[in-house]
């Protein structure tokens, strides 16, 4: 696979091409590491109290609906945020899956799973007390994220 810049200082947005006789798994793979990128730029307001933060979304261990709307955890904090959940899937990195209709969970801060077949499993977290479950239909996909983390 060759890879190959040419800079022209006559375009505005700046494009990346692919080219390839097929779409094969190593150019996924490529197209999802660019996408994640460029996600990982796309920036948050959290808040607490009157003051906002401007926190990178690495640092999150997860988002949660409660009563005031979405929170956001992470391992020392609770900042709100003002999007629904189901704006927050769009915009998040592929780091981040939903793990019940309640909560988006960052993959990468996982230490552990507890499996329950008959209810939610519980997640447990590195460093920290917090928990969160998920649900039976959110499992499976899930454990394909876990996978993919691990390639």
């Amino acid at each position: 696979m060759k890879i190959r810049i040419e800079v022209d200082p006559s375009i505005i947005e700046e494009e990346v091409i692919i080219k390839c006789n097929e779409l094969n798994d190593d150019v996924k793979e490529i197209q999802s590491a660019l996408n994640e990128l460029l996600a990982d730029k796309s920036q948050i307001v959290f808040y607490r109290d009157d003051q906002e933060y401007y926190i990178s979304l690495h640092d999150i261990l997860f988002f949660e609906t409660d009563l005031s709307g979405v929170a956001a955890h992470t391992v020392d904090n609770i900042y709100t945020v003002k999007y629904k959940l189901y704006e927050l899937e769009k915009e998040l990195p592929r780091s981040f899956a939903r793990v019940s209709k309640s909560t988006i969970v960052n993959v990468k801060h996982i230490y552990s799973i507890l499996r329950n077949l008959t209810s939610a499993s519980t997640v447990e977290f590195r460093n920290t007390h917090k928990k969160i479950y998920v649900s039976r239909h959110y499992y499976k996909a899930l454990k394909i994220k876990l996978l993919e983390k691990r390639r």
